[in-house]
């Protein structure tokens, strides 16, 4: 994903977290100046994470960054706004916390942080959830996910039969893994997809 770091540089380097911008790789084409981070960056910068409060607040900040790209225009201010919140150490450490034990639902419930809702909150959920591949790993559940799983004939309400978004969620999680057993893929590969269609989920919708 591209992202601009001089987009970014004003609303994080008052909060001290300016330096995640070096986070990636400088790109080579397009703008001068734009840089490239994906998944395996941000797992990468996990892995040395540990449990430093530090360390989980430039990790949120690269997901936020990850998640935003350069079309996102609001992510830089809803980041600012997060930093700015009085809550963000204890949601990062216990939502965190919650994930690795597998209670999604938790987490789900849980996160509240100014400026982040479903979409860039369930990527945290993913980037920090280190379980073996054994495991239903957490999955992001973002508006062109859930455009396609739409357009697929596939409600997350009928399926956890509650309107509690926590249980609806996890339920998500389970379904996509049990799929991609189905399918013989990773998870992650198919939310990648639902993600890329964007809805588009039928032979001939793109003409």
């Amino acid at each position: 994903m591209r992202f601009r770091p001089d987009t970014w540089r004003p609303w994080l380097e008052p909060l001290g977290a300016g330096h995640v911008l070096e986070t990636g790789t400088a790109c080579t084409t397009g703008r001068r100046g734009d840089r490239g981070i994906s998944r395996d960056d941000v797992t990468a910068l996990r892995s040395g994470v540990g449990d430093d409060p530090d360390g989980l607040r430039d990790l949120f900040v690269a997901v936020m960054i990850w998640g935003s790209g350069t079309t996102n225009g609001r992510g830089p201010r809803h980041t600012s706004a997060a930093l700015s919140d009085a809550r963000l150490e204890d949601v990062l450490r216990t939502t965190r916390a919650s994930v690795r034990s597998g209670d999604l639902k938790s987490a789900y419930a849980r996160f509240a942080l100014n400026g982040v809702g479903r979409s860039f909150f369930t990527k945290w959920f993913a980037a920090v959830d280190d379980r073996g591949p054994d495991a239903d790993r957490a999955l992001i559940l973002d508006v062109r996910v859930f455009r396609s799983l739409n357009a697929l004939g596939w409600s997350s309400r009928e399926a956890a039969g509650v309107g509690h978004w926590p249980t609806r969620y996890a339920v998500y999680v389970s379904t996509m893994h049990g799929w991609a057993r189905e399918l013989g893929v990773t998870a992650e590969w198919l939310e990648w997809l639902l993600f890329d269609r964007n809805g588009r989920v039928h032979d001939g919708d793109e003409h």
